[in-house]
């Protein structure tokens, strides 16, 4: 039978290594709203409550730079509301933010940008999941323009950055083979397939959700494992509150000959692993 994870897994928090610490640091908390629940060691810790559970952490590292490898495609913050994602687009706007896209997935409603070093960054609220729509048994997901007039109407209330209940709703990775992608994250993780409509990519999840990793081959196939003297994405969490389930996707990482390291780094808690491109996949309570 194959594996499969339960329905409340999701992203936890991303790890980001960056080259300026600071300009990073006032980008996520001035422009995104984000809150700092500490500072040390050369890293920032955020969150939407400026409280654990952390979403966000920023390493510094001005030593690192940039490369095209694999990594970091885009991460994605969900919103509670479609309201609270209107109140982010008038906010972007206001403050002249580098808004780079704007999309109707179907699914959801999302907008696009970059930080300041590069990396991509989403900003979404999903539609109910009634209304997910669904063609010859599979979800289908699309692109097309968002209805940015209509998403501005519901901007009813003034901004006061991230809103409770934000979180990290997906992820989405450079990968360089996602034959090989596939069997960590569905053969081995335990992730199920829900899109495989979009040329160069593949969408997984668990509990039917549309998905909590993006796999995409869009630079190329063959492209460089992601290394530690690069900026970008360091790692990821996947939670498993379900213990038994955990311990189960651990077991499963070992008998594919991954190595293992267990982190106990302050507020994050887990077991790493890194897929076949070198990209680090935190499993968390």
């Amino acid at each position: 039978m194959p594996a499969t994870l339960p329905s409340d897994t999701g992203i936890g928090l991303v790890h980001l290594t960056v080259a300026d610490l600071d300009a990073t640091s006032r980008f996520y908390r001035d422009v995104l709203g984000f809150r700092v629940v500490a500072r040390e060691n050369g890293r920032t810790f955020l969150s939407a409550s400026g409280e654990t559970p952390v979403h966000l952490i920023l390493t510094g590292n001005p030593n690192a730079n940039r490369r095209r490898t694999a990594g970091l495609y885009h991460f994605a913050i969900l919103l509670p509301t479609r309201q609270d994602l209107a109140r982010a687009l008038r906010h972007l706007m206001d403050t002249e933010a580098p808004i780079e896209g704007a999309s109707d997935h179907a699914v959801s409603e999302a907008l696009y940008l970059h930080d300041v070093e590069g990396n991509g960054i989403e900003i979404y609220a999903d539609r109910p999941r009634e209304r997910w729509p669904i063609r010859n048994g599979t979800l289908a997901m699309g692109t097309n323009a968002l209805d940015v007039e209509d998403l501005l109407a519901q901007a009813s209330q003034p901004w006061d950055g991230i809103p409770a209940g934000t979180r990290i709703g997906h992820i989405h990775l450079r990968v360089s083979d996602l034959a090989r992608s596939e069997q960590f994250y569905v053969g081995v993780l335990g992730f199920e397939v829900m899109v495989r409509g979009y040329p160069g990519a593949l969408f997984v999840s668990a509990g039917g959700y549309h998905h909590h990793i993006g796999l995409n081959t869009w630079a190329g196939t063959g492209i460089p494992p992601m290394t530690s003297d690069v900026t970008g994405l360091r790692n990821f969490s996947v939670t498993i509150p379900d213990e038994q389930a955990r311990e189960d996707a651990v077991q499963r990482l070992r008998s594919a000959g991954r190595a293992l390291h267990e982190i106990a780094d302050g507020p994050v808690r887990g077991i790493l692993a890194r897929d076949p491109d070198g990209i680090g996949v935190l499993l968390t309570p």
